[in-house]
């Protein structure tokens, strides 16, 4: 198993950036593909980005293709969330979350249920 922990969440203006953390443990975080989702209050879970094993190939929202980055440092077993120019709707809880991968280095899915660990999440929250 892996254990996920967000950080770096908070609150910023409209136009601001933040970078979001997750940091794992218990397995290396080279076995898996990552990805981030968020949550709104009141709305449905929705893919914001993923990075494949190797951080090669990545996949984006096109709400945030543009805006945000994702990527990866296997050896500090930590990915990333880079925001820019961040909207009020980019309002949410933002998770982490591992997709376990034993045969493909470049796959980076967007759908949740490929997901098999998640984090607890981390709450941002833009100000307009």
């Amino acid at each position: 198993q892996v254990q996920l922990v967000e950080s770096g969440g908070g609150l910023v203006q409209a136009g601001g950036s933040l970078r979001l953390s997750c940091v794992a443990s218990g397995r290396p975080l080279s076995a898996y593909a990552m990805g981030w989702f968020r949550q709104a209050h009141g709305k449905e879970r929705e893919f914001v980005a993923s990075i494949s094993r190797n951080g090669v190939t990545t996949n984006y929202a096109d709400s945030v293709k543009g805006r945000f980055t994702i990527s990866r440092d296997n050896a500090e077993n930590t990915v990333y969330l880079q925001m820019n120019n961040m909207k009020p709707e980019d309002t949410a809880v933002y998770y982490c979350a591992a997709n376990l991968q034993p045969f493909s280095t470049t796959t980076s899915p967007s759908n949740a249920n490929a997901f098999n660990y998640w984090g607890k999440g981390t709450l941002v929250t833009v100000s307009s």
